[in-house]
């Protein structure tokens, strides 16, 4: 199963991470290299396949500079499994908290999704022709409407049927519907027919799209779940003996246009094979997931050497991610996982641990290393107006529904920037993220009083932005010289 990022050139996947994310061409060049790379071994012959691994990336840069918005960005973009982990969630066996196998398991688990998403789609085409029968079958039942299922049914029909048992009353009434059948179509049976196929028309014409019909519905099981969590296995008691017993089903009151939906889903859901869903997920995410382990400084032991406490415990979790990322087998729900051929990507911002720090085994598994630079004036600016969806754009469009247009000048934007990047380097240097805290307290006053301004018009200019910052400024260029 492709994706359609694949598809695309590195120079493609670079302009549509531009959309998002300014800067890090480096970084942005490096991971569309390495799914390109993927396609280009999927051309392969079988035997050359299995022998080229891929050359998993490690992100190094500090806080708020893109690492996490890149696997974001790509995570949105592509059909492929994709997860994003925190290492810092996982400690070493013995130790309380995530299993690093865990990592494994959320990717064979979106992978599902994403591989029976596809295929119930596939099957839509076909299941919107099933539903159009049910509605109007709901709408004007047939004559001889048939009970659902298993509503008066001997609860042990199911055992004796599996023998080959008949009861004289099941044999009685299908010799009776021979007979109609044999007989041909009645009268009424002709009205009801007509009947039908206007309501029929009258669907396809979106007439009745408001009207409340009953529909049968199949009941969702209890959430009795038996959680083996060490094993990241789950057991549905009820689902123990599910397959013996007759679904269940209920009735549900809703208007057709939500009634298409659920039956939709429900007739596709029959229609697809969860064996072939299963294998094709486990081959997917074993050829086309990316796992990206956020946070990996944070289990480096600093400077290189070993202490006692938790820095044993980082090594740990370390020499427990070292076999999955060189390539082992894990066992999940849906049956064991090569992890072989997934793509890694490490990010962090060791601005303490050096990737040194890691152990060698671990370094050696990461060959390509990206450095993204620190963000400079001219990149908040950028960030400020340029991405879809920008910062300004966000928070002009949270004031206009309650009908206050807020307009920015070229100068107060410029002066945002300024101010962002100062702090930065005043303070703690956390990238983009500062841009949240000043336009946040730049327009905390006009958020506040909203409802009691009479101006459906404001424009913040450069002076503006001074006003509201010019303690905040001042008092931290004096707090820096205070002892």
């Amino acid at each position: 199963m492709a994706s359609k990022l694949y598809s695309m050139t590195p120079k493609e996947i670079v302009a549509e991470l531009d959309k998002y994310i300014i800067g890090q061409n480096e970084a942005k060049k490096s991971v569309a290299v390495a799914l390109r790379n993927r396609y280009r071994r999927s051309l392969l012959s079988e035997e050359m396949r299995e022998e080229i691994t891929p050359k998993n990336i490690l992100m190094m840069g500090p806080t708020g500079c893109g690492k996490t918005e890149i696997a974001r960005r790509l995570a949105k973009l592509m059909d492929a499994p994709f997860v994003k982990v925190e290492a810092t969630k996982f400690t070493e066996v013995g130790y309380v908290g995530r299993d690093v196998d865990s990592m494994v398991r959320d990717l064979v688990e979106a992978s599902m999704r994403v591989t029976k998403q596809a295929k119930l789609e596939a099957k839509y085409e076909i299941a919107d022709k099933i539903v159009e029968e049910r509605i109007v079958e709901a709408i004007i039942p047939g004559k001889n409407k048939k009970k659902p299922a298993g509503a008066s049914k001997n609860p042990f029909d199911f055992i004796m049927n599996g023998g080959g048992y008949t009861s004289q009353k099941q044999q009685y009434l299908e010799s009776q519907a021979a007979k109609e059948a044999a007989a041909g179509p009645s009268h009424e049976d002709m009205e009801v027919e007509m009947a039908r196929e206007q309501v029929r028309q009258q669907l396809r014409q979106g007439l009745l799209e408001e009207q409340y019909i009953e529909i049968e519905v199949v009941a969702a099981p209890k959430g009795n779940q038996l959680d083996m969590s060490n094993e990241g296995m789950s057991i549905a008691i009820g689902n123990i003996f599910g397959d013996m017993m007759p679904e269940k089903t209920k009735k549900k009151n809703v208007k057709v246009k939500e009634a298409r939906k659920i039956l939709r889903e429900q007739e596709a859901q029959k229609l697809i094979d969860m064996d072939t869903v299963t294998d094709e997920a486990i081959e997917n995410a074993e050829q086309n997931g990316i796992i990206f382990i956020d946070e990996i400084d944070k289990i480096a032991s600093g400077n290189g050497r070993m202490t006692s406490g938790a820095d044993v415990s980082r090594e740990g979790v370390q020499r427990d991610i070292l076999p999955i990322v060189e390539g082992s087998v894990i066992n999940t729900k849906y049956g064991p996982v090569k992890t072989d051929h997934i793509l890694f990507i490490g990010a962090g911002a060791f601005h303490v641990a050096k990737p040194t720090d890691l152990i060698p085994e671990l370094q050696g598994r990461f060959p390509i290393r990206v450095e993204l630079e620190s963000l400079t004036k001219e990149d908040f600016v950028q960030i400020l107006t340029t991405p879809e969806n920008a910062l300004i754009k966000q928070h002009k469009a949270l004031l206009e529904t309650e009908g206050c247009e807020v307009e920015f000048t070229e100068g107060a934007i410029d002066q945002i920037a300024a101010l962002s990047f100062k702090m930065n380097d005043q303070t703690e240097n956390i990238g983009a993220r500062r841009l949240h805290t000043v336009m946040e307290k730049l327009l905390e006053e006009i958020s506040f009083n909203i409802a009691d301004m009479g101006e459906e018009k404001i424009t913040i200019d450069e002076e503006y932005v001074r006003e509201r910052f010019k303690e905040t400024i001042e008092e931290e260029d004096l707090d820096r010289y205070i002892l």
